[in-house]
């Protein structure tokens, strides 16, 4: 009984990532390319030391104590070592200030600060990506009371000023439809707005300001009567006494984020700009925080498959490693492939962020952008949750035992679906984008994307499977029912033709180079098929409900 199985050590997330650094490279000036490199190493070097720490530890979730010793409530949180390192981290690294930065590369700079960080940082990144939100939709506001108060303490580099702000939008009534919001404004005496009402889901509670949509006293009914406000949390170094703390919640996966349900009960507030319309005021939030959720899913994905391939060349079975055996070796590189398209398809996002918000968009990129922010998250989403799975039983029961590190993978991507939008309302969203000329900029930029890609069965299966998408389209442009049930399979289908065509692009400019190996990826994805469409059976549908 003397053998012993090394387990897997993760590579080096920046230096060993070949993915990360030819797209910078393809994508990036070389002055800023180079300024990059010094933070992404020390990214990877926090990455490497976290996943590490992580297997001596047993702790996993923060602790909540609501009253002190003496009968004070306190609403008190214990984090868990990388959240107390989380504004250091992201201060000293720009996480933020890099993407509100001058360039129409800020935005591709910050994301992949992001993917080097995400998982390290035991979903820091979640109040991360909504600081960043609230900073974007108070600029987008043009409020200057707001814009001199809360960005420079949202963009700070100096842990001691940094702060993070949440978003309130979740009530009992549900998530994605908020019109039903109970949350009341009301002015004080004074004239200041007070929020009174319950928010049973906050994913920054630890912050010191939020975003929080509210009915201001007398409004009508539904989401157009909703107003959104910003909020402080703190009064000095105290939680404020009108924000209640009712609890934790214990959830599937990333419990080391000290999720909550709260109560508000007078806390002042200040309205972005107008009384009404918040939900539409709220929306540069959500393109910003879905960006960083595919982003984010993606770094789940390439934290399972390195792990999973090198154990596969420590691990023998059968007289050889586990990477020498052909069927292993063939469900590693579909894992590789499918990843490598979602890496492809969620930078390109953040990099047409960045384009758009600086000026700096082609005519048809901003009608793109629209369209592949929720096909990138929604697709991205599914995706980690299948190749955390697939991971896991590369590693046999290994991967079932929770103090490997490894089942934390699988249940923590299962938030990238559900966050931000589930993939039903992000495919609904979709079939919104393309009733503009979503499908036309995506066409348009799949052929940009493939000139000069000798792959003519990819560029064919991908202009194929582009022209089904439109036929599907027009056949049932007049029945609304039927485009929304199928919405998922057409999402599917443009998100994985778009990730393709990204790979194409990649390929061609690594072939010219002497790496052949993107050009591998972009034909075993193309082989993995791109077309997902379905046409919805109704009475077939009814009948397995009824």
């Amino acid at each position: 009984m003397a053998f012993l199985q090394d387990p897997p050590q993760l590579p080096h997330p920046y230096r060993s990532d070949r993915l990360l650094l030819a797209w910078l490279d393809r994508a990036l000036p070389a002055n800023r390319r180079a300024a990059l490199d010094a933070d992404l190493d020390a990214l990877g070097d926090y990455a490497v030391m976290a996943w590490q720490r992580a297997g001596a530890t047993t702790r996993r979730k923060p602790v909540l104590t609501q009253w002190d010793a003496w009968g004070q409530r306190v609403d008190r949180i214990e984090l868990t070592p990388a959240w107390q390192e989380g504004a250091a981290m992201t201060t000293r690294h720009a996480m933020l200030a890099a993407g509100h930065g001058d360039s129409e590369h800020a935005r591709l700079e910050e994301f992949a600060r992001v993917y080097l960080y995400h998982l390290a940082s035991e979903f820091y990144t979640c109040p991360l990506a909504m600081t960043d939100g609230a900073a974007t939709a108070i600029k987008a506001s043009g409020n200057r009371e707001l814009i001199e108060r809360a960005l420079p303490h949202f963009l700070s580099r100096d842990p001691a000023t940094f702060w993070l702000s949440g978003q309130w939008m979740t009530e009992t009534a549900g998530g994605s439809d908020v019109g039903d919001t109970e949350t009341l404004a009301r002015q004080d005496a004074a004239g200041q707005w007070r929020l009174y009402g319950r928010k049973w889901f906050s994913s920054a509670v630890v912050g010191e300001a939020a975003l929080a949509l509210a009915r201001p006293e007398g409004a009508g009914s539904g989401g157009a009567a909703l107003a959104l406000f910003y909020v402080e949390t703190m009064d000095g170094a105290r939680r404020r006494p009108e924000l209640i703390v009712d609890r934790l919640k214990d959830k599937l996966g990333t419990q080391e984020l000290p999720t909550a349900e709260i109560r508000l009960d007078g806390l002042p507030a200040w309205p972005l700009g107008e009384l009404a319309n918040g939900v539409r005021q709220v929306a540069p939030v959500l393109n910003v925080t879905r960006s960083w959720n595919a982003i984010c899913a993606v770094a789940s994905m390439a934290r399972a498959i390195a792990l999973a391939r090198d154990f596969a060349e420590r691990r023998r079975a059968f007289g050889r490693p586990l990477i020498e055996q052909p069927l292993h070796a063939q469900t590693l590189a579909d894992l590789q492939a499918q990843f490598e398209g979602a890496f492809a398809l969620a930078f390109e996002v953040a990099h047409l962020l960045g384009r758009v918000e600086h000026g700096a968009a082609a005519p048809h990129e901003a009608a793109l952008l629209r369209l592949l922010t929720p096909l990138a998250k929604l697709w991205t989403g599914k995706l980690a949750v299948a190749i955390c799975s697939e991971a896991l039983e590369c590693f046999g029961g290994a991967g079932y035992i929770e103090d490997t590190g490894l089942p934390q993978l699988l249940r923590d991507a299962q938030v990238y679906a559900i966050w931000e939008g589930t993939t039903n309302v992000l495919s609904l969203d979709s079939l919104r984008a393309l009733a503009g000329d979503g499908l036309d900029a995506l066409r348009t930029a799949c052929a940009g994307y493939l000139d000069g890609n000798d792959d003519m069965h990819a560029a064919s299966a991908i202009r194929q499977t582009l022209d089904a998408a439109a036929r599907w389209l027009e056949q049932h442009a007049n029945a609304r029912d039927t485009l929304e049930a199928g919405a998922r399979g057409l999402a599917f289908t443009l998100a994985r033709c778009a990730a393709a065509a990204l790979l194409a692009r990649q390929a061609s400019w690594s072939s010219r180079r002497g790496d052949p190996r993107p050009a591998a990826a972009l034909h075993r994805f193309v082989s993995l098929g791109l077309d997902r469409l379905v046409t919805p059976d109704a009475d077939n549908t009814a009948l397995l409900l009824g």
